[in-house]
């Protein structure tokens, strides 16, 4: 059942196309040349700056802001490549306000105002012009990488791999490339399919073939994958949603939040999106602040996102709080689901919630309840691993660290031969910086240990 199914009895916006068009324009506007001019000035250039020990993906920050500085936008662009090939939807998405910028000398109590790290990256990339791609392949290796999962882990890995002289083969189960980039983060923070031009820039390397269609654990197996290819690297993400473990979990009008925002990223027109006007959104996280805004940018009157414990817990920053404040969304806390509403029709109509507090360190219900009306409620709870993609009898060796796939500094799993990054490991943060830093890290190890058995030969 697809999302329009599940939503098919609630109404669609009000709003007409353009006026839509225009709410889920670009929230952060781009630099202009002057305020990259100025904003670069701001920068002292820090030896061993802590900036770029604040940066999952070790962009040398100091050298490529100096290069704006000095109105060396192209240096200034292939520096950041360099580091992060994705540099164009991490300079967007990436929570700068707690990595970069936080760590940035300039944000102390006499400025409190650090350097616009995230808008300078952008300002890099969005104005560099190149006639042909940056990096240039190594002579032909002869060796034959599949990456599983197209992902920001899995391009970044395909494209290191590429540039060392390996053909490399992508398994993307979906129809398009970019993983959370295209299907999962909110319409106002990638605009003007960005996901998919840098996916082609990306691809200019060339020695990398995608092929669609195919999932791990369905029509594609990681034994007949180590059999055909030289090294894996695993790039499979979290792909299930957590259940809330209530009852009437199946009724109309209650979905998971990326499932609406995979549909809402891909629709031509969202005066088709069915659109509830009151709406609850369970969870704490960016993807919980995402569809609570964009919910709120579609129209909804009355979004009110609910967390079982307090602001300090959020996995959101205080950025994407505001954000959500900024867009009329509601935030409750200490108020955990208990029961799901439902109408004659057996839809959706409101949720009942536990008043929570903290006890000795552990959360508690108070007794006390209360409701709320919905017409729809979204869950953003968190990502699961999917455990069918790790089906067949090779899979099942690898070892697990809770939920996710145990991989050593090297990104190696614990079968020879096949590497993992991203969301579906333990190691790092689960942000799409850190996915592409594990992509690069891994296509590294995979190179060192195929050089290592040619001399070994």
């Amino acid at each position: 059942m697809t999302v329009i199914d599940t939503l098919s009895h609630l109404p669609r916006p009000d709003a007409g196309a353009a006026e839509l068009a225009d709410r889920f324009s670009d929230l952060a506007l781009p630099l202009t040349a002057r305020q990259a001019a100025l904003e670069s000035a701001r920068c002292l250039y820090c030896y061993d700056a802590p900036c770029v020990n604040a940066c999952p993906s070790e962009i040398d920050i100091p050298s490529f802001i100096r290069n704006i500085s000095h109105e060396n936008v192209q240096g200034a662009a292939e520096k950041i490549l360099s580091a992060n090939i994705l540099g164009g939807s991490c300079a967007r998405v990436c929570p700068t306000e707690i990595l970069c910028q936080q760590a940035c000398v300039r944000n102390n109590a006499e400025e409190c105002a650090p350097v616009l790290i995230g808008l300078l990256q952008r300002y890099a990339i969005d104005n560099a012009q190149f006639s042909e791609h940056p990096f240039q392949r190594a002579p032909a290796s002869g060796k034959r990488i599949a990456v599983v999962g197209a992902g920001p882990a899995g391009l970044s890995c395909a494209h290191r791999l590429a540039m060392h002289g390996h053909e490399v083969v992508i398994f993307e189960a979906r129809e398009k490339a970019g993983g959370l980039n295209e299907y999962g983060i909110a319409k106002y923070k990638l605009v003007d399919d960005f996901a998919q031009r840098e996916v082609e820039f990306l691809l200019q390397i060339g020695g990398i073939e995608i092929r669609h269609g195919h999932k791990l654990g369905d029509d594609l197996s990681l034994s007949e994958l180590h059999q055909q290819f030289d090294a894996i690297f695993l790039g499979i993400g979290l792909a299930a949603s957590k259940r809330l473990g209530l009852p009437d979990e199946e009724a109309p009008g209650l979905l998971a939040a990326t499932d609406y925002i995979r549909e809402l990223r891909q629709s031509d027109d969202l005066t088709q999106l069915p659109l509830a006007e009151r709406c609850i959104v369970l969870g704490a996280g960016n993807t919980a602040i995402d569809m609570a805004v964009q919910m709120s940018k579609l129209g909804a009157r009355d979004v009110n996102l609910v967390y079982r414990r307090g602001f300090e817990e959020m996995g959101a920053t205080e950025h994407e709080q505001h954000i959500a404040k900024a867009n009329q969304v509601r935030l409750l806390t200490w108020a955990q689901p208990d029961a799901v509403l439902l109408n004659d029709q057996g839809q959706v109509r409101g949720m009942r919630f536990a008043r929570t507090r903290l006890e000795n360190g552990r959360l508690h219900s108070t007794g006390q309840t209360f409701e709320l009306a919905a017409d729809a409620i979204f869950t953003a709870i968190g990502q699961a691993f999917d455990s069918s993609a790790l089906s067949d009898p090779l899979a099942r060796e690898l070892k697990r660290e809770g939920e996710r796939i145990w991989v050593d500094a090297q990104l190696q799993t614990s079968v020879p031969g096949i590497y993992a990054g991203g969301d579906c490991t333990a190691l790092g943060q689960d942000l799409t910086v850190q996915a592409v830093q594990h992509g690069k890290l891994a296509a590294e190890a995979i190179h060192s240990h195929l050089l290592l058995n040619v001399e070994a030969a």
